[in-house]
């Protein structure tokens, strides 16, 4: 098989997949001839051949996948009517909290936020699949230590937590949405 039919065999597998996929999910379908490192070519070559399309070659925390830029967004979401839900501040909040400051309790929350923090906030963030509880703290009760999963890093497009901008970009847009 030549790089071109391998590469042609791996874009075919990414724009037909349901979820991103894996360095070793791509190397089966090769039964295990092609190597890591091929695979890797074959995926940065794609990439560079999508550039300046309206859909990227994008790798997320759990794989690889297609999307389309972000640019796009608004006129592809007029072929989904269904909004997506909007989150409340405190909701936002309490996610930001989780995703900056890993492991936490509740109890870490309600202390940085300064009210406490509604049970159905936590339910709607592991609804929503973001958040899950990676353990629990060695303290009387035994609270629920709070981290952020894949899913979370998928839908925000980032590979890891260090993409997520800094503080300082975050309390800037939090200063302009207060003065708004």
């Amino acid at each position: 098989m030549n790089t071109s039919e391998a590469k042609g065999i791996i874009e075919a597998a990414l724009l037909t997949a349901s979820a991103p996929l894996t360095l070793a999910e791509l190397r089966r379908l090769f039964e295990e001839q092609v190597g890591a490192d091929t695979v890797r070519a074959l995926l940065e070559e794609l990439r560079a051949d999508w550039a300046g399309r309206s859909v990227e070659l994008v790798a997320l925390a759990t794989g690889w996948r297609f999307h389309s830029r972000p640019e796009f967004a608004q006129y592809l979401a007029r072929l989904n009517p269904d909004r997506t839900p909007r989150y409340s501040r405190a909701v936002l909040e309490t996610l930001a909290i989780i995703a900056y400051r890993q492991p936490v309790t509740r109890g870490d929350i309600e202390e940085i936020r300064g009210v406490a923090v509604s049970p159905q906030i936590i339910k709607t963030l592991e609804d929503r699949g973001w958040i899950d509880t990676v353990g629990h703290r060695d303290a009387p009760g035994k609270p629920a230590l709070f981290g952020t999963t894949r899913a979370f890093l998928d839908d925000l497009g980032l590979v890891s937590l260090e993409q997520l901008p800094p503080m300082e970009e975050i309390d800037k847009v939090m200063d302009l949405a207060d003065a708004a």
